[in-house]
């Protein structure tokens, strides 16, 4: 932190002559309960998290401001082209089938060489997807003509051809070699590719989004689009794959010219149709679950995340007193606390302070386990500090009611009671007996009625059972015979996935990296702002302004998409196959994902949250049916009046849960977490007075606690008493004291290991086609061989004579080699 930012709290402290005063004692009680006051009142976020945003929102997204221009370019291409077929009329004046004549018409079109015809019907096309702007009143009849034309361009065909399309500009070298050779590149070097990936995003996004007036046809054509997505239809792969093809080219440099952020926005919005989001996610998890004969869920987890208030817990009698002792101690040795604290304050509340320059180790913080009387960021909002005379003490007024009860079921594993039999035998009988749960002679009642809580809250999950039948195959391969996998769309896609998975993850996080706010220019990082910059750069105050709220927006919306992406990934991998889960895991963790995550949530989070980097009057479908006023200074600086920016607090609670999945039950992993120094960086989350991004950083501060000492534990009571209201119990998992026996450093390289040997005995037996070849029999009889049916293409009749004189007759047999060499 630079000195001239540590000065600003206390400008109001210095007299004439410069000199610090020691302000009033009342004084100071009083600026510091109207602090108080004022944090407690704070509002929280009115954020509903769900698999996406609105659907406006999400279309608006797909655009850079900078394309502005181009939507008057796509309707005067669409209106001097369809002038000339309709004879005067207005397309929603058409009836269906004439419009389904001019889309064949177009479609017909599209098949032509020229390349700037292509362009100018791929536009067309274009316009009809955005709804015919042109002759719409309302943002309302914009997007209902645009849902009535992506369901006709769909059921034309229109998809498959703009796919062979988007092939052909994948694999042109010539745009990607001169590509490579510009010292910068711009919109005009991605003209064709913006166009068609937006077609087939707002194809996508549409129809995905279900609405209660949708004809029978459109559910029908719906489920099939989604089928056709995800099943190996396009060049016997999914299109998914496709586009992960085109993220990797990117970061490759072999193609610097790819609009990267509709390439990842189509991505994310491909997988979320085809997988399912997050409600799907549930109800498949409560049918795999029937379906292995496991108890239904304790809880809805979705309904109890919603339900909970985001609020810090009230102080207590106890810790008040605690936090007087430390006040007083602090002020007899003339540590300037006080001010501290005012300072946190000052940089909680000053939305445009970037601290992201402040190191962690330099962090306060960071040492608050050494500094006594350091106050922990949730404990401002409740602090009532007195005035020198100390009044009788007294619990907050304002109390923040909490529901009764905790907000979710205890859960124990199989093993954690193994575990606590293992320990009260050595205890209480002196021997133990191995994995048996069931027998309890010997031991005292209240052991007994400790092994009955335990196994009424105990809870099996579908990983365990996946493990347990992946161990039962690998051991007994003949007896058990071939596993019938069922063909997923998350088994097809990760099937296609599996040969490139590291390639994959690795260009996702550098993408995440370019786009990360606190990530600093490098002349050797991704280029990610193709898409984004103009041919001609800014020449005014007012478009350098909105050219760097476009480029800070074009960044978040990257960050939105690749979290979605991973977290979705992660997600459906894990229901489907935990080691498939574990794999994609296994090459996060080795691609720095923990760090990265962590050095993201190192800036002032707060102010990324409430950032305004959004031009209302730009947004589509706004900007295509009102009249443009004029762009001051002062409109952009204003921004919006949203009390946050919903893709931001997205892309923070969708890399916190991700970071949850790769820690979770992973001690290597937790102790990276210590390593890293996270407990600061986390904290500062808890200032987001939001319930969802408040429990999954308490998760993640509850896994590392017991290594942070006591002395941690002792100064953040606070923290502890959230984790405790806030976070799923663990009936005998003792996170909260830290026995020296858990807090044990084990040998953590040799525990990812085993598990890179489980993931690749797992890849082996399943996907590797020369399993077992050392078991497959061999069929010795020279009439049964010839006997077999060989599958043949449905058009080898017709060519097999030319097949014969090519492969046969053409070929000359040296029968003399054959005899001589004995391998042939």
């Amino acid at each position: 932190m630079q000195a001239e930012d540590m000065e600003v709290p206390f400008i109001n402290n210095l007299n004439d002559n410069g000199d610090r005063q020691r302000p009033k004692g009342k004084d100071v009680f009083k600026d510091q309960q109207k602090e108080s006051e004022s944090s407690m009142e704070s509002p929280n976020l009115e954020f509903e998290y769900g698999d996406t945003d609105t659907l406006t929102a999400e279309l608006s997204e797909l655009y850079s401001y900078t394309e502005e221009p181009e939507f008057a370019l796509n309707r005067d291409y669409f209106e001097e082209d369809f002038r000339s077929h309709a004879g005067g009329r207005r397309w929603t004046e058409l009836t269906v089938d004439e419009q389904r004549v001019y889309v064949m018409r177009l479609l017909d079109a599209l098949e032509v060489t020229d390349r700037d015809k292509r362009l100018k019907v791929a536009r067309a096309i274009l316009y009809l997807a955005q709804g015919v702007f042109d002759e719409c009143d309302t943002e309302g009849d914009v997007l209902h003509w645009s849902r009535h034309n992506i369901f006709l361009l769909y059921d034309m065909g229109i998809f498959t051809a703009l796919l062979e399309l988007l092939t052909m500009e994948i694999d042109n070298n010539q745009a990607c070699s001169s590509a490579v050779r510009k010292p910068a590149i711009s919109l005009a070097d991605s003209t064709e590719l913006r166009v068609l990936l937006s077609i087939m995003y707002l194809m996508v996004e549409t129809i995905r989004v279900q609405t209660e007036d949708d004809r029978p046809e459109w559910r029908a054509a719906r489920e099939a689009f989604k089928t056709e997505l995800g099943s190996p239809l396009y060049s016997g792969e999914p299109f998914a794959l496709l586009l992960f093809t085109m993220v990797t080219k990117f970061c490759s440099m072999n193609a610097p010219h790819f609009p990267m952020k509709k390439v990842l926005l189509l991505l994310w919005k491909t997988l979320l149709f085809t997988l399912g989001g997050f409600q799907e996610l549930q109800e498949m998890k409560v049918r795999c679950r029937e379906r292995l004969n496991l108890p239904p869920l304790p809880e809805d987890s979705i309904k109890v995340v919603r339900a909970m208030r985001a609020a810090s817990p009230p102080a207590s009698a106890m810790e008040l007193i605690e936090q007087q002792q430390q006040q007083k101690r602090g002020r007899r040795s003339r540590r300037p606390l006080v001010k501290q604290d005012s300072l946190d304050t000052y940089n909680e509340r000053d939305p445009f302070k970037n601290d992201d320059a402040r190191d962690e180790e330099d962090d306060p913080e960071d040492t608050d386990s050494g500094i006594e009387g350091e106050v922990d960021p949730l404990d401002r909002d409740v602090i009532i500090q007195p005035p020198p005379p100390p009044p009788p003490l007294k619990p907050p007024t304002e109390r923040v009611n909490f529901p009764k009860g905790l907000p979710w079921a205890p859960k124990v594993r199989e093993k954690d009671i193994e575990h606590f039999l293992e320990t009260s035998r050595n205890k209480f009988i002196g021997f133990t007996l191995g994995n048996d749960t069931e027998t309890l002679v010997g031991l005292p009642r209240p052991i007994h009625e400790s092994v009955k809580t335990l196994k009424q809250h105990k809870y099996v999950s579908i990983a365990e059972v996946q493990i347990k039948r992946e161990e039962e195959l690998q051991q007994c391969p003949l007896t058990l015979g071939e596993e019938e996998v069922e063909e997923t769309p998350a088994e097809i896609l990760y099937v296609g996935m599996l040969p490139n998975l590291s390639q994959y993850v690795i260009a996702l996080l550098k993408l995440l990296l370019a786009a990360a706010p606190t990530s600093k220019a490098k002349t050797d990082s991704i280029n990610i702002l193709a898409d984004v910059l103009p041919e001609e750069m800014p020449i005014t105050v007012l478009q350098s302004m909105k050219l760097g709220i476009d480029v800070n927006r074009h960044k978040e919306i990257i960050v939105k998409a690749i979290s979605a992406l991973l977290l979705l990934l992660l997600k459906h991998f894990k229901l489907n196959h935990i080691y498939q889960f574990e794999i994609v895991s296994q090459h996060l963790v080795f691609a720095n994902c923990i760090p990265l995550i962590l050095k993201f949530f190192n800036q002032n989070i707060m102010s990324y949250i409430s950032a305004k980097n959004s031009i209302c009057v730009l947004d589509f479908p706004h900007c295509v049916v009102h009249e443009m006023p004029e762009l001051t200074a002062e409109s952009l600086e204003a921004g919006d009046s949203n009390q946050f920016c919903w893709r931001n607090l997205f892309s923070c609670i969708n890399l916190l849960r991700i970071l949850n999945k790769l820690t979770k039950w992973k001690h290597s992993r937790t102790m990276m977490l210590v390593v890293f120094k996270s407990a600061p960086i986390l904290k500062r989350a808890l200032k987001v007075k939001q319930a969802m991004m408040q429990l999954y950083v308490l998760k993640l501060l509850k896994i590392q606690t017991k290594y942070l000492g006591r002395q941690w534990r002792k100064s953040n009571m606070k923290t502890m008493s959230a984790i405790y209201q806030k976070v799923r119990h663990r009936l005998n998992d003792d996170w909260a004291y830290g026995n020296d026996i858990d807090a044990r450093p084990w040998d953590f390289q040799a525990e990812e290991c085993a598990l890179r040997e489980s993931i690749e005995r797992f890849s082996s037996r399943r996907y590797d086609r020369n399993k077992n070849g050392d078991f497959t029999p061999v069929d010795n009889c020279l009439q049964s061989v010839l006997g077999q049916r060989v599958e043949l293409p449905e058009d080898f009749h017709y060519s097999y004579e030319m097949w014969l004189e090519r492969e046969v007759f053409s070929q000359p047999i040296q029968w003399e080699g054959l005899l001589q060499d004995p391998k042939h």
